[in-house]
């Protein structure tokens, strides 16, 4: 399992120890973490610390509502052995409207975690296999001329669905990767000068094969910025693989999911209310101030060239807030920043080419920046 996995239902623990030093960058200098001088400013005032409670009725409401995404992870478990951290990293998604890359070899699951997750929430999926003659109104739609009234009419493209899964995104042309940007960001297609929305909620899960790189066209920065989580789908541990193994020996049959159990346990109209719920969760000035000073550190950390933006600061908090709503709490603690921050950092920075060289990783200096930036008490 890898850092970023949770026990579904539990509270995230803080992934990484605090009194670690990062073994080749060291601390950050005081300049970096002007916080860190004053630390009257990372103490929550008492209305920060204690928010006022909901309503009864709301409370039952919202516990409710949370507990029908706990049985989505349950339905999805049926069909997909571990990677607790990707079917997360997809309902987060959904609750904070971004998208998800998914990273890892094949044959790990990713299909059929997509659509086991639109099994489970009642959601129309599509899947779009990348090649490199992929073109971009194969991904949106087009125009198609109707010889009977002489019109042009738009053929909608496999876009137009809730979760989308964009099958090796790398291997397409960036032409055809570009397609996607409008609507990730706007959530909409323009054909010939007109916008048309896409249906709510939606969600792009791209994958990518982080091992056969000839002939793919890595993502440019400013598409991967727009992902809001990066998780890498490892190989199973060995007593997962024996548990897909022994599923499959007893008839199990990845195309149908519902020989396999999954059911409908919640819908799209459970999604946008739970968004509500995760927008009124509450994030103290203390750890908002935690959150940018982890982004800053990004940037002035000597092994990265390229750190992170203040977008990649709002995905760490809207994905901080969805995990705390996820865990029941009405508030924001600094262990879901920490729990978040390695899938949403990693696509979002770049490596100097000398600590390549000397065999540090992305993950690795984001846990030393963890390690020293301070964290609100």
């Amino acid at each position: 399992m890898t850092d970023e996995q949770q026990n579904p239902g539990q509270p995230a623990p803080a992934p990484h120890s605090a009194d670690a030093p990062h073994p080749a960058e060291g601390r950050p200098p005081e300049a970096h973490h002007p916080a860190e001088a004053r630390p009257e400013a990372l103490r929550p005032s008492p209305a920060q610390r204690h928010p006022a409670p909901l309503s009864p009725d709301a409370q039952q409401e919202n516990d409710a509502l949370r507990e029908k995404f706990h049985a989505v992870r349950r339905e999805v478990s049926k069909a997909v052995v571990g990677q607790d951290s990707a079917v997360t990293s997809v309902l987060i998604g959904l609750l904070v409207r971004g998208h998800v890359l998914l990273e890892g070899v094949p044959g790990v699951a990713k299909t059929l975690l997509v659509r086991s997750i639109s099994a489970a929430l009642s959601l129309d999926t599509a899947r779009v296999q990348f090649t490199p003659d992929l073109m971009p109104g194969d991904v949106t739609g087009s125009l198609v001329y109707d010889s009977t009234t002489g019109d042009f009419t738009f053929r909608k493209g496999p876009v137009f669905t809730n979760l989308m899964l964009a099958d090796e995104i790398n291997r397409t042309p960036p032409k055809t990767q570009a397609s996607l940007l409008e609507a990730m960001e706007e959530h909409q297609v323009s054909v010939d000068g007109l916008g048309r929305g896409l249906p709510d909620p939606f969600l792009v899960a791209a994958t990518q094969n982080p091992v056969e790189y000839e002939g793919t066209y890595p993502l440019p920065e400013a598409q991967l910025d727009r992902f809001l989580l990066k998780v890498t789908m490892d190989l199973p541990q060995r007593g997962e693989e024996i548990e897909v193994i022994r599923r499959h020996s007893r008839g199990f049959d990845p195309s149908d999911l519902a020989d396999a159990g999954v059911a409908a346990v919640a819908g799209s109209d459970d999604v946008l209310r739970a968004r509500r719920a995760v927008w009124a969760v509450t994030v103290s000035d203390p750890v908002l101030s935690y959150i940018v000073d982890v982004a800053r550190a990004t940037r002035q950390v000597p092994s990265f060239e390229l750190g992170v933006s203040p977008r990649g600061a709002t995905a760490l908090l809207n994905s901080a807030k969805a995990w705390a709503w996820l865990s029941g709490r009405p508030y924001v603690t600094p262990d879901d920043v920490k729990a978040l921050a390695l899938p949403c950092l990693r696509h979002r920075v770049s490596l100097r080419p000398e600590a390549s060289m000397d065999g540090v990783s992305v993950d690795e200096v984001l846990r030393g920046i963890l390690s020293t930036v301070p964290v609100p008490r």
